[in-house]
């Protein structure tokens, strides 16, 4: 499995510098001096969707044909990738539908909405992603229109790289733990990508929620993997089955891959939010959410944490605070 190379990754930081943001690198204190180590975050929900997601989406939309725009395009997503791919499509004019299930926040698909205009028409479809997916994937096939993979393609995966090479650009210090988000693993895919080349010194990480642990089980099994049942409360980071192209990615570069509880996850939107104002959306908040487990590990250490995502709806407030509460008090026992 070859590494996209570096100068196309840094071409299409370039190609899609009108719709996406350089974000910031900050320093945590609160975290800091929990873990007696220097954490850092990279704070993607700066995008204007809050989402790391467009980078992927708009770069594999600019790398279609004309002929395939016009045509038509799709996307199934549990939210994010559906508003990078909104607001690509709004920016160029361009026809496309998007599938979301059920299951999503209300405020994801508002914003979806709102950043596709007339662009964009908006199904909601089955209780998961996995039923919106395949309900997109026959419209597509039926309607000769273009699909927009969320994570298991390869412009989609140089447009999330683009993320890390800014962020090597950005800081002036080794980075000696990295930890991201695992959904699809395009995320994780395109960290591979930049690290493997330009900062090998590096233990990426991997971090999968526990409801829906497709990456892990997949690597364990030496194949891939599709899961029966999966807790959907992490919307922007539950599969069934991961891509193809990340789990090769992660089988070939993945330093450790590590579970995280949800419960864990929602005691730490309520930790950011108290204490660095940062609002996180469950995907948002795994990589901090990993740190308990790696305390011994990192201390005096450089570390960097993704904030992936910033799209929590206030609806979800006492979930998460009743899910939090449990695990404090399983962690307790």
């Amino acid at each position: 499995m070859r590494l996209i190379e570096i100068n196309k990754i840094a071409e299409a930081s370039e190609k899609i510098s009108a719709l996406v943001r350089t974000t910031e690198y900050q320093k945590s204190n609160y975290f800091s001096k929990l873990f007696n180590t220097n954490i850092f975050y990279k704070r993607e929900d700066q995008q204007v969707i809050k989402s790391f997601k467009i980078r992927g989406a708009y770069n594999k939309i600019l790398s279609l044909e004309n002929s395939d725009l016009s045509k038509g395009l799709v996307c199934a997503s549990a939210g994010n990738h559906a508003q990078g791919f909104a607001l690509s499509c709004s920016h160029l004019n361009k026809k496309g539908t998007v599938f979301i299930p059920k299951s999503a926040p209300q405020l994801k698909i508002e914003r979806v909405s709102q950043f596709g205009g007339k662009f964009i028409d908006i199904n909601i479809h089955g209780l998961n992603f996995y039923d919106a997916y395949d309900e997109a994937k026959i419209f597509t096939k039926n309607n000769n229109k273009v699909f927009i993979h969320p994570f298991d393609d390869m412009k989609v995966i140089e447009g999330q790289a683009t993320l890390f090479l800014e962020m090597i650009h950005q800081v002036d210090f080794n980075i000696d733990y990295l930890f991201v988000p695992i959904g699809g693993g395009g995320l994780l895919s395109g960290a591979l990508n930049v690290f493997k080349q330009l900062s090998r010194s590096t233990k990426i990480v991997g971090v999968q929620v526990k409801g829906a642990p497709a990456m892990k089980k997949s690597l364990e099994a030496k194949k891939l993997i599709s899961l029966n049942d999966v807790d959907n409360f992490v919307d922007g980071a539950v599969v069934r089955k991961v891509g193809k192209l990340t789990y090769d990615f992660c089988k070939n570069y993945l330093d450790e891959i590590v579970i995280v509880d949800e419960g864990e996850i929602c005691h730490n939107i309520l930790l950011l939010s108290q204490n660095e104002k940062i609002i996180a959306e469950p995907a948002g908040a795994m990589s901090i959410a990993a740190l308990r487990k790696y305390k011994n590990k990192i201390k005096n250490k450089n570390i960097m944490c993704l904030i992936c995502g910033g799209n929590n709806d206030p609806k979800r407030l006492p979930e998460i605070e009743k899910r939090s509460q449990e695990w404090l008090y399983k962690m307790k026992k």
